[in-house]
């Protein structure tokens, strides 16, 4: 039997094949090297397939169908999305959704920056300060969300007691439509800073030390140097902070399940119902699960459209330093 070379093979073979050499190196050293490299990560590529790659299929799949679970699924095609286009239960979740991203994302990013800059002084005991501060963090989103709703408990709450000298001790902050997205702003704000502080901490001890001394040399004071100099070096890791921000609010669900449990899901008359919510109770409460996949290729295309976005509004103001220095 004639062994089959190289050339005998069709032109796409031998693209394929050429490819897969280059990659994995013609010697025998680079392709034990690559294989190993294919084998160690295999476990995590084959994780990211099953347990997230086919899942997003077939929801997008599901969101061209009406499928209760329980009847096989029937094709409908754009049905789900006009619906949802004339949803008006949809259009307020995603304004509620608007409304605490508009609230955290600036005040949480604004208070780790506070937190980070203290924190990077010469404290005594500042370790255990950080520690402190990322407790949120590692806690259960549910647990800290029961928590904070006993403290907005009207009549006995902590935060009845603070605000009783202005008169604002039987405020029911998780039954009134106006104020129940304020509660669920602050759980998310707490929860969160720790880990934005660690990242700025982080990026504020990568700022050259140069900098400062050449600022002060220069005559600038306190806030110069952190005006053009620790906002400017800062600015990668602000602006990954946001971008992280901003996909979380998108995603916010555990504390508005846990905090409006008691009263009525999702505040009243759905004030308080955010994006995820409204998709978990179309799916699993209502078991239209053809419509929560809809709704999820929605939020898909709206957290990929911002991304986007910051991708391209960040150039303008992120400062990326050089290899070779400042």
């Amino acid at each position: 039997m004639r062994k089959v070379s190289l050339p005998d093979l069709p032109e796409v073979s031998r693209n394929i094949m050429t490819i897969a050499l280059n990659w994995l190196g013609r010697t025998p050293l680079t392709r034990r090297r690559a294989l190993w490299g294919l084998a160690l990560v295999a476990p995590n590529v084959l994780g990211l397939l099953f347990f997230f790659g086919i899942p997003v299929l077939n929801a997008f799949i599901t969101s061209f169908q009406e499928w209760n679970a329980i009847k096989p699924p029937v094709p409908i095609g754009f049905a789900n999305f006009e619906r949802l286009a004339n949803d008006s239960a949809f259009w307020q979740a995603l304004t509620n959704t608007l409304k605490l991203l508009i609230f955290a994302v600036p005040v949480g990013v604004a208070s780790a920056l506070f937190v980070a800059l203290l924190l990077n002084q010469q404290l005594r005991g500042r370790g255990i300060f950080r520690t402190i501060y990322f407790l949120p963090v590692v806690t259960s989103t549910v647990a800290a969300a029961m928590v904070w709703t006993w403290i907005f408990q009207p009549r006995y709450g902590l935060a009845g007691n603070l605000l009783s000298p202005l008169g604002l001790r039987d405020l029911n902050w998780l039954t009134r439509p106006d104020l129940v997205l304020i509660p669920i702003g602050i759980v998310m704000v707490w929860q969160r800073i720790g880990f934005d502080m660690v990242l700025f901490l982080a990026g504020l001890q990568n700022i050259p030390r140069q900098l400062y001394e050449a600022a002060i040399i220069d005559g600038a004071n306190r806030w110069q140097r952190f005006r053009f100099v620790t906002l400017p070096m800062l600015s990668p890791t602000t602006f990954f902070i946001v971008l992280l921000s901003v996909i979380n609010a998108f995603q916010v669900f555990d504390q508005v399940y846990v905090m409006t449990a008691r009263t009525t899901r999702g505040g009243v008359g759905g004030s308080a119902v955010t994006l995820t919510y409204f998709m978990y109770d179309r799916g699993f409460l209502k078991s239209e699960f053809g419509y929560a996949s809809a709704i999820a290729m929605v939020l898909f295309l709206i957290i990929l459209g911002m991304t986007i976005l910051q991708l391209r509004l960040q150039r303008r103001w992120v400062y990326y330093e050089s290899e070779g220095g400042v």
